[in-house]
């Protein structure tokens, strides 16, 4: 299973917006992919994991364009 480390980028961590934007992007993805193990398609779930700005986290999948596609979105500051 194809995984990465990332940092979060975001400046309010995987909160609200943030969280709601990934998982949007996860949905539209066809692939499972997790964040720290949670449901990356679950902006609730991925609030649970309660990850700030600068903590790293580990996202996996099935598919590694989707971990990198994923990955990608928890490295920006999404909350600009």
């Amino acid at each position: 299973m194809p995984s990465k480390s990332v940092v979060v980028g975001s400046s309010v961590g995987l909160h609200a917006r943030p969280a709601a934007l990934i998982s949007e992007a996860a949905s539209e993805l066809g692939s499972e992919v997790t964040i720290n193990g949670v449901d990356a398609s679950s902006s609730l779930l991925i609030m649970t994991l309660g990850a700030g700005h600068g903590d790293t986290v580990e996202v996996a999948g099935d598919d590694q364009d989707a971990v990198d596609k994923i990955a990608a979105l928890v490295e920006q500051d999404l909350d600009a």
